[in-house]
């Protein structure tokens, strides 16, 4: 952390890019693509590709080009398509984090229940869904009370919570897996499978779609691109860091999860704590289960606060400009947005309770995480595009950080970024034939009832938005056109 002369609270750029992996890097994805062998190296780097890449590099552009302004995806959306689109895309980074929680959240309850020293009675209560449901609720709570202790609080809990739960075992996973191929252990991965997977396998391909919001969340701290010392410069820097390093732990870590574990034992919810047992018993060190248990749960205490403290934070700032009531704008003592919080303590809580109604834990974690993706993945949609159309309809204003000196670069990684989320958002509206997600009617149900409510509701507020609705001390600026 840094502070300047006047005591204001900084970000430093290494603080910034851990802020970043712990965003997007949950360790709870590799059991997914664990399932794939050696191909699931060839989707993470085709998603880091079509989707990293492009939203790390269009991202720094737009955060460096509105560094001084603030607004986040709502200033860059709203520039190219005015603010009613732009309010959606703030709207659908803000909810569909919401809706995330219960999802990562599960991974924590899982965490929790491995805490034990007896693996089949852990494994038991990690499967019991009122067990789940406490600790989901009471680990979103206790992160929406210190995100009310403000920024400094939620950049602490999130560096070291990143660094301790995230950071670590990810490089322990790694470590173990090299050292136990290394030393003869055997390996339950089958490398003969080819690198290519069988993309006429559509099954393969619907499963696969999920590995996009893995890299999710990269353009979510253009919220913070005015908390950062020399933003031009050190934002563009920290977004790049971070994108680095998460690709590697995404491959490796998942190589190393294959290597232990059999690919028809690997449950989405409980493999990652299953393989570190494993990893442990064979160097004979099981006392260690319990405490990396301790220190996920921490990751994911850390993952979640960069969300509450993100998508929170950019829409209650959109509210003030009068795109809210004055109810989701009141604050506390610390100036953070209270009310919104606590809102969205409340959905969190509700959607909670969908675990009575869903068969397994495991079927809940799959039907959140599509809907999650389907709502993201507009948001991103508006985001490249709005980047592309940037460049003709402001193609004088000062771009600090720009993609190549004409257009072809935006239109490459734009383009790359807009196909590839438009074919995640196609597929994820099929059940996956790997996971069992119970009855097919609550799963088209809930994701297309969910994704046209969630759409139409932002559309309903700014139809009826009010002059009285804009803060007196709101120190929004206009867009480009309205100022000129």
């Amino acid at each position: 952390m840094q502070t300047t002369s006047k005591n204001t609270f900084r970000l430093s750029v290494m603080t910034l890019a851990i802020m970043n992996v712990t965003a997007v890097v949950s360790l709870r994805g590799l059991a997914t693509e664990a399932i794939y062998g050696p191909a699931s190296a060839f989707y993470y780097l085709f998603a880091a590709l079509v989707f990293l890449i492009p939203t790390a590099m269009v991202a720094a552009e737009l955060a460096a080009m509105f560094s001084s302004k603030q607004g986040g995806v709502f200033r860059w959306v709203g520039e190219a398509f005015g603010a009613r689109v732009g309010f959606l895309a703030i709207w659908l980074q803000w909810i569909q984090s919401t809706i995330w929680y219960p999802t990562v959240l599960t991974f924590g309850a899982v965490s929790i229940a491995f805490i034990g020293f007896n693996p089949t009675a852990d494994a038991a209560l990690a499967s019991n869904r009122l067990f789940t449901l406490i600790v989901v609720l009471a680990i979103y709570w206790g992160a929406t009370f210190i995100s009310l202790r403000g920024l400094g609080w939620v950049g602490k809990v999130s560096k070291w919570g990143g660094i301790i739960g995230t950071i670590i075992p990810a490089a322990l996973l790694i470590i173990l897996g090299a050292v136990y191929i290394f030393s003869g252990g055997h390996n339950y991965m089958n490398m003969h499978e080819s690198f290519f997977p069988d993309l006429a396998n559509f099954d393969n391909l619907v499963l696969a779609s999920s590995i996009f919001l893995f890299y999710a969340g990269m353009e979510m701290m253009g919220i913070h691109v005015m908390d950062v010392d020399k933003p031009k410069r050190n934002y563009p820097r920290a977004i790049i860091i971070g994108s680095l390093v998460t690709v590697i732990i995404f491959v490796l870590g998942t190589f190393s999860l294959g290597f232990i574990i059999p690919a028809k034992d690997i449950s989405l919810t409980q493999s990652l704590l299953y393989g570190f047992d494993r990893y442990f018993a064979y160097f004979h060190i099981r006392w260690a289960g319990p405490v990396m248990a301790v220190a996920l749960v921490f990751g994911v205490l850390a993952g979640v606060l960069t969300w509450v403290a993100g998508p929170s934070k950019g829409i209650f700032m959109v509210g003030r400009a009068g795109y809210l009531p004055p109810f989701f704008q009141r604050t506390n003592s610390r100036g953070v947005q209270r009310n919104i919080l606590l809102v969205q303590g409340c959905i969190v809580t509700i959607l909670s309770l969908l675990f009575v109604v869903m068969p397994s834990v495991q079927s809940f974690y799959q039907i959140m995480s599509q809907l999650t993706v389907l709502l993201y993945l507009i948001m991103y949609m508006l985001m490249f595009a709005a980047a592309i159309t940037l460049r003709y309809k402001l193609p004088r204003m000062e771009r600090p950080f720009r993609l190549g000196k004409g257009n072809w670069l935006m239109w490459l990684l734009g383009g790359l970024g807009f196909c590839g989320s438009l074919l995640a958002f196609v597929l994820s509206f099929i059940p996956p034939a790997q996971i069992a997600v119970g009855s097919t009617t609550v799963w088209f149900s809930v994701l297309i009832i969910g994704a046209i409510v969630v759409v139409v509701a932002p559309f309903i507020i700014y139809a009826c938005r009010k002059p009285s609705w804009r803060s007196a001390d709101a120190d929004f600026a206009p867009f480009e056109s309205d100022a000129k």
